[in-house]
């Protein structure tokens, strides 16, 4: 399975999404479901996480997720790995709880949070479960439309301090933003976000690309890392591998394959048409292309120009 890249920073901002194992529920009570906010709790005491949107569901839950202390996959590996721990000694059961690893979409505040509390909030609705978000006790929506006191864990302030300084103006507006779109065809936000899960302007997505992904090492298991960065056209690299190796050159068709395959996001019945060879060879060609740069380091070394003159 392909590995979703994770950026970490200080002070980064995530929409989070666990689903069930198989679409299996991950929530069988109001038990269960008050445990996995504990979780939330200890993670905010631990890692100190800040959830400023949440909403649990049967098979899934959504947060809106802030990490002051860059570190993400931490927070989230305590608070899944605790939660299975409880529920599969609750019930009686074992393996995974959850599929895979979470699903994680760094974003822009400015831009989507609000946007994205309403799209967290209004999950309820949009599965039938209840009419109005504020008849679904089991999300975070109250909290922000009523004088209650969050949770210490949980920040309304933000999501909110973009409709009023004022908080009762602000509950008022919000609660107004998110009922409007009940029954209206809104946008999914997160149908807006890059291949690579970044939810956020061009010029927020351009920053994230030259500040962690620059020095990067391609990785085909982590297909996102490719997919922010500029890929020539496959006819470009093999022109770029044909003038440094030479046309005739035994290395140069299999080079351009591998550098295809292994350095950018083309799919493999791209490169397959182009190449007029199965997928399966595509696969033969990188294996044989990797135990050839291993022991051949002049290879190895004119390989990695080729592709830094590409790849820039």
């Amino acid at each position: 399975m392909a590995r979703q890249l994770r950026i970490e920073y200080p002070g980064a901002f995530y929409h989070i999404t666990s689903r069930g194992n198989q679409k299996e529920r991950v929530f069988l009570s109001d038990y269960d479901r008050t445990v996995l906010l504990d979780y939330l709790r200890d993670a905010n005491k631990k890692y100190g996480a800040i959830i400023h949107t949440y909403c649990l569901m049967d098979n899934h839950y959504h947060l809106l997720l802030e990490t002051p202390h860059a570190n993400l996959s931490k927070t989230m590996h305590f608070i899944n790995t605790s939660y299975t721990i409880f529920f599969n000694t609750k019930h009686a059961r074992v393996g995974h709880l959850f599929r895979g690893r979470f699903k994680a979409i760094l974003i822009e505040t400015d831009s989507y949070a609000q946007e994205l509390s309403r799209y967290i909030h209004l999950n309820p609705v949009r599965a039938g479960i209840v009419a109005r978000p504020e008849e679904y006790i089991w999300s975070s929506y109250l909290t922000f439309i009523s004088e209650r006191r969050p949770a210490p864990w949980l920040n309304t302030a933000m999501v909110l301090g973009y409709f009023d300084q004022d908080l009762r103006i602000a509950r008022t507006r919000y609660a107004i933003f998110v009922t409007e779109a009940i029954g209206k065809d809104v946008d999914n936000p997160l149908k807006k976000a890059d291949p690579s899960l970044i939810l956020g302007s061009n010029h927020f997505v351009a920053q994230i690309k030259a500040a962690f992904l620059s020095d990067k090492t391609e990785n085909r298991d982590v297909p996102a890392i490719r997919s922010l960065k500029e890929k020539p056209p496959i006819e470009t690299i093999q022109r770029a591998v044909e003038q440094t190796l030479g046309a005739k050159n035994r290395f140069a068709r299999n080079a351009a394959i591998f550098l295809c395959h292994t350095r950018t996001d083309y799919a493999l019945k791209e490169i397959s048409e182009f190449y007029s060879i199965g997928k399966s060879a595509i696969a033969s060609v990188c294996r044989q292309m990797t135990e050839n740069l291993t022991w051949n380091k002049i290879l190895k070394s004119t390989i990695d120009e080729i592709a830094k003159s590409l790849f820039k």
